[in-house]
């Protein structure tokens, strides 16, 4: 296995927009195992195969405190969502130190192939929820921070640009 590098907003590969998998096959289970491996390591509860420039339908989920309950989403839909909303504070692996209210749908049912590329159904709610609806935002190369105002939008750019600057120099 091995940790992936995260692009970081604002670049431009997190806006595009992944292509289903057309197989679930060794190098998919390996990307599966990458992603895991990486989102544990950030730490992170959820990571979309678009955050590490693969551009295919993939995403790892654990909202788990323990950090042993891994969701592999290939090809996920959300089949149906809650007409109630919910707000909830979030943040991204994408835009580190960012965090903010996002109002999405309190409860999703997903369908997807798992690791063995067997179809599956589940109902979320809760961060479960969030979650599962913030990364597949990423898929369709949408960033959590484009709910927010322009405003805060620039701000945030600004501020991860000179934090680039910053590092950069050490």
């Amino acid at each position: 296995m091995a940790l992936l590098p995260i692009l970081q907003y604002p670049d431009a590969r997190l806006h595009t927009v992944a292509k289903p998998v057309a197989q679930v096959d060794d190098r998919i289970r390996q990307l599966v195992k990458d992603m895991a491996e990486t989102m544990y390591d950030a730490p992170g509860v959820g990571l979309a195969a678009t955050q590490v420039d693969v551009h295919e339908r993939v995403v790892v989920i654990d909202v788990s405190e323990e950090g042993n309950d891994l969701h592999v989403l290939i090809n996920p839909e959300i089949i149906w969502h809650s007409d109630e909303g919910r707000v909830y504070e979030e943040g991204c692996l994408s835009v580190p130190g960012v965090y903010d209210k996002v109002e999405r749908s309190a409860q999703v049912r997903v369908r997807a192939l798992n690791e063995k590329g067997e179809s599956y159904e589940f109902d979320a709610d809760g961060l479960l929820a969030v979650c599962v609806q913030h990364e597949l935002d990423h898929l369709l190369g949408k960033v959590f921070v484009e709910y927010l105002s322009n405003l805060k939008q620039d701000r945030i750019r600004t501020r991860l640009r000179k934090q680039k600057r910053e590092a950069e120099k050490v």
